[in-house]
């Protein structure tokens, strides 16, 4: 039995669909600013953001896989308000899965790895002290771990336009 827009049941739905938004999305959107801010720590206080950050999206990513069922189970509710036809309703998935492809193959195993970067650099513990005139050179940990926050930036920054891109298209509805 179908469902209107304006049942209780339909309602509900879509309540799940938006809080799975925004849990989901919203704990990820700014994860650049933890990123700035754990780049300006160092040692163990850097990984532990890092690793709050991680563990909060791998929460996050949960959530947000739930967010296309809610939304294909309110198309099928909507007795054909809404139709795969529509322009919003079939892209919209299709912006997901490439950026669910993007996240999955390779913004997140690039966090994780950094993460671990950071673990092996707080194991090691602290630089020795350096005399007059002695250069130390930093561990190979280091480069790796910028180049991979450069990468995780570009990424993050592009997979938020994905974000904004699909919520564009839920609010305005265009092919409509």
């Amino acid at each position: 039995m179908l469902a209107t827009v304006s049942s209780t049941g339909y309602k509900f739905v879509l309540y799940l669909h938006i809080l799975a938004v925004i849990v989901g999305f919203g704990a990820i959107f700014l994860n650049g600013i933890y990123g700035r801010a754990a780049e300006k720590k160092k040692g163990p206080e850097a990984l532990f953001l890092s690793e709050t950050v991680e563990r909060v999206g791998r929460v996050a990513e949960y959530v947000i896989y739930t967010v296309p069922l809610w939304g294909l189970a309110l198309v099928g509710m909507s007795d054909k308000a809404w139709k795969f036809s529509q322009t919003w309703v079939w892209l919209a998935p299709v912006l997901y899965v490439i950026a669910l492809g993007m996240a999955t193959g390779a913004h997140l195993p690039n966090i994780r790895k950094m993460v671990q970067l950071q673990r092996e650099l707080v194991a090691m513990g602290p630089p020795p002290g350096q005399g007059p005139g002695a250069a130390m050179a930093a561990p190979p940990q280091v480069a790796e771990l910028e180049a991979r926050g450069k990468r995780a930036a570009a990424l993050g920054g592009l997979l938020d336009v994905f974000i904004l891109v699909i919520l564009y298209l839920m609010v305005f509805k265009p092919g409509v």
